[in-house]
Protein backbone atom coordinates (compact mmCIF):
# COMPACT_ATOMS: atom_id res chain seq x y z
CA UNK A 1 0.00 0.00 0.00
CA UNK A 2 1.19 3.48 -0.79
CA UNK A 3 0.08 5.75 2.18
CA UNK A 4 0.36 8.83 0.48
CA UNK A 5 -1.61 7.52 -2.93
CA UNK A 6 -4.09 6.55 -0.29
CA UNK A 7 -4.96 9.71 0.89
CA UNK A 8 -4.02 11.63 -2.03
CA UNK A 9 -0.69 13.06 -0.85
CA UNK A 10 2.66 14.10 -2.22
CA UNK A 11 5.15 11.69 -1.76
CA UNK A 12 7.52 13.53 0.60
CA UNK A 13 8.71 13.50 4.13
CA UNK A 14 7.98 16.71 4.73
CA UNK A 15 4.07 17.18 5.39
CA UNK A 16 1.54 19.58 6.03
CA UNK A 17 0.46 17.30 8.71
CA UNK A 18 -2.56 19.51 9.23
CA UNK A 19 -3.70 19.48 5.87
CA UNK A 20 -3.34 15.85 5.68
CA UNK A 21 -5.09 15.40 8.62
CA UNK A 22 -7.94 17.09 7.06
CA UNK A 23 -8.00 14.83 4.05
CA UNK A 24 -7.89 11.94 6.00
CA UNK A 25 -11.16 13.08 8.18
CA UNK A 26 -12.67 13.79 4.62
CA UNK A 27 -12.15 10.20 3.43
CA UNK A 28 -12.72 9.00 7.31
CA UNK A 29 -16.44 10.64 7.12
CA UNK A 30 -17.10 9.81 3.13
CA UNK A 31 -16.44 6.15 3.72
CA UNK A 32 -18.13 5.78 7.52
CA UNK A 33 -19.78 2.20 7.28
CA UNK A 34 -23.17 4.27 8.08
CA UNK A 35 -23.18 5.93 5.13
CA UNK A 36 -23.19 2.73 3.47
CA UNK A 37 -26.04 0.79 5.87
CA UNK A 38 -28.75 0.46 2.78
CA UNK A 39 -26.14 -0.03 0.43
CA UNK A 40 -25.38 -4.40 -0.50
CA UNK A 41 -22.73 -6.02 0.71
CA UNK A 42 -20.24 -5.74 -1.75
CA UNK A 43 -20.05 -2.11 -1.60
CA UNK A 44 -20.21 -1.55 2.15
CA UNK A 45 -17.36 -4.43 2.70
CA UNK A 46 -15.59 -2.35 -0.05
CA UNK A 47 -16.37 1.13 1.30
CA UNK A 48 -14.54 -0.62 5.06
CA UNK A 49 -11.63 -1.96 2.94
CA UNK A 50 -11.12 1.46 1.91
CA UNK A 51 -11.95 3.21 4.92
CA UNK A 52 -9.51 0.53 6.73
CA UNK A 53 -6.95 1.38 4.31
CA UNK A 54 -7.29 5.21 4.92
CA UNK A 55 -7.22 4.67 8.45
CA UNK A 56 -3.78 2.45 8.19
CA UNK A 57 -2.28 5.08 5.71
CA UNK A 58 -3.08 8.52 8.25
CA UNK A 59 -1.35 5.96 10.99
CA UNK A 60 1.64 6.06 8.43
CA UNK A 61 2.06 9.52 7.04
CA UNK A 62 1.82 11.13 10.61
CA UNK A 63 4.29 8.80 11.77
CA UNK A 64 7.57 10.80 11.40
CA UNK A 65 9.54 7.01 11.64
CA UNK A 66 6.93 5.15 10.13
CA UNK A 67 6.92 7.99 7.16
CA UNK A 68 10.21 7.59 6.66
CA UNK A 69 9.87 4.03 6.23
CA UNK A 70 7.30 3.80 3.67
CA UNK A 71 9.38 6.39 1.29
CA UNK A 72 12.20 4.09 1.57
CA UNK A 73 9.83 1.01 1.03
CA UNK A 74 8.30 3.09 -1.78
CA UNK A 75 12.11 3.50 -2.95
CA UNK A 76 12.98 0.04 -2.87
CA UNK A 77 14.69 0.14 -0.05
CA UNK A 78 13.96 -2.57 2.65
CA UNK A 79 14.11 -0.80 6.35
CA UNK A 80 13.94 -2.44 9.57
CA UNK A 81 16.42 -3.86 12.04
CA UNK A 82 17.71 -6.44 10.54
CA UNK A 83 17.96 -4.32 7.18
CA UNK A 84 19.14 -1.04 8.42
CA UNK A 85 23.19 -0.45 8.73
CA UNK A 86 24.64 -0.57 12.27
CA UNK A 87 24.03 2.70 14.03
CA UNK A 88 27.67 4.62 14.54
CA UNK A 89 29.75 3.62 17.53
CA UNK A 90 29.35 7.32 18.72
CA UNK A 91 25.55 6.75 18.74
CA UNK A 92 25.57 3.79 20.51
CA UNK A 93 27.85 5.09 23.62
CA UNK A 94 25.79 8.39 23.62
CA UNK A 95 22.51 6.37 24.01
CA UNK A 96 24.00 4.40 26.97
CA UNK A 97 25.16 7.57 28.96
CA UNK A 98 22.01 9.30 28.20
CA UNK A 99 20.00 6.11 29.80
CA UNK A 100 22.45 5.78 32.58
CA UNK A 101 21.68 9.66 33.33
CA UNK A 102 18.30 8.43 32.79
CA UNK A 103 18.40 5.66 35.44
CA UNK A 104 20.51 8.08 38.11
CA UNK A 105 17.66 10.89 37.63
CA UNK A 106 15.11 8.21 37.89
CA UNK A 107 16.40 7.16 40.99
CA UNK A 108 17.12 10.36 42.60
CA UNK A 109 13.20 10.91 41.72
CA UNK A 110 14.77 13.66 39.69
CA UNK A 111 11.32 14.84 37.77
CA UNK A 112 13.31 18.03 36.06
CA UNK A 113 16.35 16.26 35.52
CA UNK A 114 14.18 13.82 33.38
CA UNK A 115 12.55 16.63 31.87
CA UNK A 116 15.35 18.19 30.87
CA UNK A 117 16.78 14.97 29.24
CA UNK A 118 13.56 14.63 27.18
CA UNK A 119 14.11 18.27 26.10
CA UNK A 120 17.34 17.32 24.95
CA UNK A 121 15.98 14.28 22.82
CA UNK A 122 13.30 15.79 21.46
CA UNK A 123 15.60 18.78 20.43
CA UNK A 124 18.13 16.02 18.63
CA UNK A 125 14.95 14.23 17.43
CA UNK A 126 13.44 17.43 15.57
CA UNK A 127 16.61 18.20 14.26
CA UNK A 128 17.60 14.90 12.55
CA UNK A 129 13.50 15.06 11.29
CA UNK A 130 14.53 18.34 9.64
CA UNK A 131 17.89 16.83 8.09
CA UNK A 132 15.47 13.75 6.71
CA UNK A 133 13.01 16.49 5.26
CA UNK A 134 15.92 18.23 3.30
CA UNK A 135 17.34 15.35 2.09
CA UNK A 136 14.33 13.59 0.89
CA UNK A 137 13.52 16.23 -1.07
CA UNK A 138 16.87 17.26 -2.53
CA UNK A 139 16.96 12.96 -3.04
CA UNK A 140 13.45 13.04 -5.33
CA UNK A 141 13.12 9.24 -4.83
CA UNK A 142 16.41 8.07 -6.20
CA UNK A 143 17.70 5.10 -4.53
CA UNK A 144 20.99 5.87 -4.89
CA UNK A 145 20.47 8.73 -2.93
CA UNK A 146 18.06 7.57 -0.67
CA UNK A 147 20.19 4.30 0.59
CA UNK A 148 23.01 6.50 3.01
CA UNK A 149 19.79 8.36 4.65
CA UNK A 150 18.68 4.85 6.03
CA UNK A 151 21.43 5.26 9.10
CA UNK A 152 19.13 8.73 9.94
CA UNK A 153 16.12 6.16 10.61
CA UNK A 154 17.93 4.24 13.06
CA UNK A 155 18.78 7.36 14.85
CA UNK A 156 15.52 8.60 14.97
CA UNK A 157 14.51 4.74 16.45
CA UNK A 158 17.16 5.01 19.48
CA UNK A 159 15.45 8.61 20.12
CA UNK A 160 12.11 7.29 20.27
CA UNK A 161 12.83 4.17 22.59
CA UNK A 162 14.49 7.05 25.02
CA UNK A 163 11.77 9.51 24.80
CA UNK A 164 9.15 6.37 25.46
CA UNK A 165 11.37 5.27 28.62
CA UNK A 166 12.11 8.68 29.88
CA UNK A 167 8.10 9.72 29.64
CA UNK A 168 7.24 6.59 31.37
CA UNK A 169 9.61 7.82 33.94
CA UNK A 170 8.05 11.45 34.05
CA UNK A 171 4.87 9.86 34.50
CA UNK A 172 5.41 7.52 37.21
CA UNK A 173 7.70 10.16 39.15
CA UNK A 174 4.43 12.16 38.57
CA UNK A 175 2.04 9.42 39.81
CA UNK A 176 4.16 8.53 43.25
CA UNK A 177 4.91 11.99 44.15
Amino acid sequence: MDPFATLGLERTYKLDLAAAEKTHRELARALHPDRYASSGASERREALTKAVEVNEAWRVVRDPIRRAEALFTLAGILVGDTNEPKPAMALLTDMMEQRETLALARAKRDAPAVAALVAEMKQREATVQAGLATAFEQAQGEKARLIPLVVRLGELRYYRRFLEEASATLDDLETHS
